[in-house]
């Protein structure tokens, strides 16, 4: 029996949503690789888990190809009524990591030891926040140089069911303008051929040279996202252009914006004339501290 035709991921044979799920499904292959759908159950997917585990993979890991066996079980019962039934799928608990974002002054320093495509690629990101994925696999097609806008197609949008508009600001669109002639589909290439990967070994060199440790390609999405709340940018608004699903997501980034609290903050504070040391009369909010200088 052959399932449903989707007009969605599955449409697209060579969308990086389906590499990714063909990925994690030959990883449980060695305990999946023989069952049929319906033998897989709560204890097999444990049985998974704890294999995974014991091979020093993170949660998080575990956790993408729980979801993706989750969702073709779903979608098994669902959409092909090829199952009665689906298991309970058990996810990890996830440790919470910090947000590791650079200053202006130490992406430049990495700008500066970066070769001249991976810089690009990397200024390109810190202006648009974009995953690697959708920078190294853009096309000159989903860009318009009049409006000064990208857009990321459905199947390329982590966690959206629908496409992404990218405003491109005059640093995005200064590496864009850069970029052209250079290949007739790709936008940002390695001497004229795509780029498979931008965190290379040519990326980690760099981070030594420049003195950043503890730093990832993906770290560069997590700078944009401060820079904005630094900024002053709406964490509503910051979703939106970073293309979260979630509120949930943006709210890692909080703690960078507190100015806006300080008003609030003020509201209590009790502003009273003391006397210094010195007996002269000073206007203070603090008068406690005031008085032991």
């Amino acid at each position: 029996m052959e399932p449903p035709q989707n007009p969605g991921r599955f449409k697209n044979p060579h969308s990086r949503w389906l590499r990714d799920v063909k990925r994690h499904l030959r990883q449980a292959d060695p305990i999946l690789g023989l069952l049929t759908l319906e033998q897989i159950d709560r204890t097999v997917l444990d049985r998974l888990t704890q294999a995974r585990l014991s091979t020093g993979v993170a949660p998080a890991t575990i956790n993408r190809l729980l979801a993706v066996i989750r969702g073709i079980l779903n979608t098994a019962r669902k959409d092909w009524d090829w199952l009665d039934s689906v298991p309970v799928v058990r996810l990890l608990p996830e440790p919470k990591c910090r947000v590791r974002w650079l200053t202006h002054e130490e992406a430049d320093r990495l700008l500066a030891e970066l070769p001249g495509h991976l810089a690009a690629m990397a200024r390109f990101t810190l202006a648009t926040g974009l995953r690697e994925h959708n920078v190294i696999e853009l096309e000159w097609n989903q860009i318009d140089l009049d409006a000064h806008r990208a857009w990321i197609h459905v199947d390329q949008a982590k966690g959206w069911r629908r496409a992404i508009a990218v405003p491109l600001n005059a640093t995005a669109m200064a590496v864009v303008w850069e970029q052209q002639d250079r290949h007739p589909t790709r936008v940002l290439v390695y001497e004229g051929n795509p780029v498979t990967r931008a965190n290379n070994h040519a990326w980690r060199k760099a981070l030594q040279r420049a003195g950043i440790e503890n730093f990832r390609w993906h770290d560069l999405r997590h700078t944009w996202a401060s820079w904005h709340v630094q900024a002053g940018t709406p964490l509503n608004v910051l979703q939106e252009l970073g293309g979260w699903a979630t509120l949930e997501m943006v709210l890692r980034y909080a703690h960078l914006g507190a100015d806006h609290l300080a008003e609030h903050a003020e509201r209590i504070a009790k502003s009273r004339v003391i006397r210094t040391n010195s007996g002269t009369a000073t206007k203070n909010a603090l008068p406690e501290i005031a008085a032991r200088r």
